[in-house]
């Protein structure tokens, strides 16, 4: 009796620091930078880049229905605030480096770019990220939350923004961060 008393909460002890991981995630820097005021933040509901003005296709708002929610963080140089960027910079570039996160697409040159990549399978992402960059402006990134996205839905997606098919307005402040 005596030998279950202690050995069952010490195995529970054991099992709850070992479920615990140190590895940095994408989900817990955004949450860390919410109370940030160096770090403009947006969070929206798909739901609200509708615009009533605008009829979507069927096509398109099958794409809309894929993707849940979109977490945007972004870090503006200004003031001379260069080594924090550039902090700030390496800390998102190690957490997207992960084996976990893999790679969509590539483009841009050393002083500015962006990686889109993504969690899931190819053919049912639940997670896209674009990480943009610019060493004169700052970075952005871009958390797409959903079920079963596929990427050439995403690229159909951001056709519809080019086009003004998507009520954008939402996301102001973090376009003109970025003139890619």
């Amino acid at each position: 009796m005596v030998l279950t008393k202690y050995i069952i909460p010490l195995i529970l002890a054991v099992l709850a620091l070992a479920s615990c991981s140190n590895e940095k995630s994408l989900q817990k820097y955004l949450v860390d930078k919410q109370d940030d005021d160096k770090f403009l933040k947006v969070d929206v509901a798909t739901s609200l880049l509708k615009s009533d003005d605008i009829s979507f296709s069927e096509e398109e708002n099958e794409i809309l229905e894929t993707i849940k929610k979109v977490n945007v963080v972004a870090y503006k140089i200004q003031d001379g605030n260069t080594a924090d960027y550039e902090a700030e910079k390496k800390k998102l570039a190690e957490i997207v480096s992960q084996e976990k996160y893999k790679t969509l697409m590539k483009f841009g040159s050393n002083n500015k770019g962006a990686t889109l990549k993504y969690l899931g399978e190819e053919d049912a992402i639940d997670e896209v990220i674009v990480f943009a960059s610019d060493s004169e402006k700052g970075f952005a990134v871009f958390r797409l939350l959903g079920k079963d996205m596929r990427p050439d839905q995403m690229i159909k997606l951001m056709n519809s923004i080019d086009n003004g098919d998507l009520d954008v307005s939402k996301l102001s402040g973090i376009g003109d961060l970025f003139d890619m």
